[in-house]
């Protein structure tokens, strides 16, 4: 019978891998500061951008995590990755409106030993909120953390706390 190997956290170094320019190298992700596009001129389907900051449990952005969007519906599917820039915390992804009520969301990190899981959902989807099963398994202080707020047509904030008050609801995968 084998052992569990040891866990282990991310490290100070984990952008370099995954986002070696940062280190001066080449990568072959889109920058993360100006933030990838998960589709091309010709995919059909209203185009959004979700923006936001990932914060610390003492209010602080982070400049060194990195989170991925998936979706994925009936009529479009995507992956993408950005990192947190440098000074803001903000993180930014061009994708398309989808069907699904929400898109998935995955936190990686120094100091975090598995990456988080969560969810994004629209706040201006009140009917498709309701609808959920998940978000109707949470109080309202808790449904409020996964709501992505929209800023102007097309464009919305979700900022993601990964402790403390209002910490984003991150689920066990």
């Amino acid at each position: 019978m084998s052992r569990e190997t040891a866990s282990q956290t991310a490290g100070p170094f984990v952008h370099i891998g995954l986002l070696p320019e940062a280190a001066g190298g080449a990568s072959p992700f889109a920058r993360a500061t100006a933030g990838p596009r998960l589709w091309t001129d010709d995919t059909p389907g209203a185009r959004l951008v979700i923006e936001g900051q990932v914060i610390d449990g003492e209010g602080q952005p982070l400049t060194d995590v990195l989170v991925e969007l998936w979706q994925s519906d009936a009529a479009f599917s995507g992956w993408g990755r950005s990192a947190t820039a440098a000074g803001t915390g903000l993180y930014r992804f061009e994708t398309l409106e989808p069907q699904a009520a929400f898109v998935s969301l995955f936190i990686l990190a120094r100091g975090i030993n598995l990456g988080l899981h969560t969810r994004l959902y629209f706040e201006d989807r009140p009917a498709a909120n309701a609808a959920d099963p998940v978000l109707r398994r949470l109080t309202p202080e808790r449904r409020a953390t996964l709501l992505a707020r929209p800023l102007a047509p097309g464009h919305y904030r979700f900022d993601i706390r990964l402790q403390g008050e209002g910490e984003t609801v991150f689920f066990d995968l």
